[in-house]
């Protein structure tokens, strides 16, 4: 019944989500992850900085990445290539294309709706949105239990799975004794809160994803003169032009979009919430930094798996076998057996700091469900089941949980992106005041929430009347008197 249901829902319903609403976004908003693209390096350039206490943008985007790069990157990628043929790359690259615009608006209505808390940190997510957004608070505990189900608890599993058999394909460690140091490594970090966690991702991420992407480069090197013809093949499969590939168009789109959304994130409404911790002048510059995270998760993270795998050889149509043991076996063929470790070390970091994303995703919206009460218990019972799930995971069969984690994942996808839909016309309300500003010269763009008053902000997170920030200094032109001009 569960396959019954999860076929439906994330080969039809997920699709048309994904795509149709995201292709909307992208289209009414003029592109606005292209007009943007490489405004983001210069968001970049700013976004050590940080208020007293608070997150930075870039600390938000190493968490976010720490979440959006994970198992899916490598045992996703497997998978899509396995059951869909190489074409399914390429739904996975539309599906990212379309997607960075729907990263983009919920997380800029995740700064947007953010709350201060009692100790001075920011929280928010698609359930505060909802709350104060559409003034629905029941949907966004609906948002809020969901979330919880699936990143707390089921894609920790589904992680755990991933990784401990992936170090006994490697090394040959027991799935029990690895799956429980990986908990209680993992402990503690949960015990420091989010800024250890986000310390930790700090250290990480940068490190697992240039060391990744620079092994994919020596591959890509070593078989350099076959790379345009595999990227013609992944375009032609997608479209069923190869003859090799030809009865797999459908398996390779439901794939692509599957797995991709999977890697990505984009439209799930899991970033928002990481997204809206960091302090930053206005809502959009988060929006766009976040938008980037899609783009490097799957344009170039995923990208590289995907080459790995199929200019190694080893893969062929009809292959049989896990996405995992696909990757390795596929490095291992280029490169010799150190490609198994390097795999199986390189998702260990991957998982690693995923389950510390999707912990700190659960223990956030937790803290929604329970409002006012005192939540200090129930975080401490949340930690525990969470630990205890790691370990169980590193040794069960976890088929069926894996359905249930993409069952649950389209509900989300379903909830949030209606949301979206629903607030465009305000997402689109603070595009335009962030343009406006950038087309007056001002370099940093700062958000006054006295131009928004119909809209429920927390005035603590967003003054109004901030001090204006300074234009852009005028070129002086040379040899013209300032009284002549």
């Amino acid at each position: 019944m569960l396959e019954v249901i999860n076929d439906f829902l994330s080969g039809k319903v997920l699709i048309v989500l994904i795509v149709g609403l995201g292709s909307y976004f992208t289209i009414r908003s003029r592109f606005v992850q292209l007009r943007h693209f490489f405004h983001m390096f210069a968001v970049f350039r700013d976004s050590l900085k940080s208020s007293a206490g608070q997150l930075s943008s870039f600390q938000a985007l190493m968490l976010s990445l720490a979440g959006r790069v994970g198992a899916g990157n490598i045992a996703g990628v497997g998978i899509a290539v396995t059951l869909g043929g190489p074409g399914a790359v390429f739904w996975m690259w539309v599906t990212a294309l379309v997607g960075m615009s729907s990263s983009f608006f919920e997380c800029s209505l995740g700064q947007l709706y953010k709350r201060c808390d009692s100790d001075g940190t920011y929280r928010g997510g698609p359930s505060y949105y909802i709350q104060h957004g559409l003034q629905k608070r029941w949907l966004g505990m609906i948002m809020a239990f969901l979330l919880l189900i699936t990143f707390g608890f089921a894609f920790n599993g589904l992680q755990s799975h991933a990784v401990t058999h992936s170090l006994q394909n490697a090394f040959g460690f027991d799935t029990a004794y690895s799956g429980l140091a990986l908990a209680l490594l993992l402990g503690l970090v949960f015990v420091g809160g989010i800024k250890r966690i986000a310390k930790v991702a700090d250290l990480l991420v940068p490190v697992k994803t240039l060391v990744y992407i620079g092994v994919t480069l020596y591959v890509i090197v070593l078989q350099f003169d076959h790379v345009p013809a595999m990227l013609m093949t992944i375009v032609k499969s997608a479209f069923g032009m190869d003859q090799a590939f030809g009865g797999l168009i459908g398996s390779a789109i439901v794939m692509g979009v599957k797995r991709g959304v999977f890697a990505n994130e984009a439209g799930l409404g899991s970033a928002p919430n990481v997204a809206a911790v960091a302090s930053v002048e206005h809502p959009v510059a988060q929006g766009v930094v976040q938008a980037f995270s899609v783009f490097l998760d799957t344009f170039v993270i995923c990208t590289c798996t995907a080459l790995l795998i199929l200019l190694s050889g080893f893969y062929t149509p009809g292959f049989e076998g896990d996405g995992i043991a696909l990757t390795q076996n596929s490095l291992a063929a280029v490169v010799g057996d150190w490609g198994r470790i390097f795999i199986s070390v390189a998702l260990s970091l991957f998982v690693f700091t995923s389950i510390l994303y999707n912990y700190y995703l659960g223990e956030s919206n937790l803290r929604f469900l329970m409002g006012a009460k005192d939540s200090r218990m129930a975080v401490i019972t949340y930690r525990a089941i969470v630990l205890l799930l790691i370990s169980w995971g590193a040794v069960e069969n976890l088929g069926t949980v894996f359905a249930f984690a993409d069952i649950t994942m389209t509900m989300l996808a379903f909830v949030n992106l209606i949301a979206l839909f629903l607030l465009f016309k305000v997402g689109m309300r603070i595009l335009r005041d962030y343009d406006d500003q950038r087309a007056a010269g001002i370099k940093t763009p700062v958000f006054d929430s006295s131009k928004f008053p119909d809209l429920d902000l927390d005035l603590q997170a967003w003054p109004a009347n901030p001090p204006a920030a300074a234009p852009k200094a005028a070129v002086e032109p040379q040899g013209v008197p300032a009284a002549q001009r």
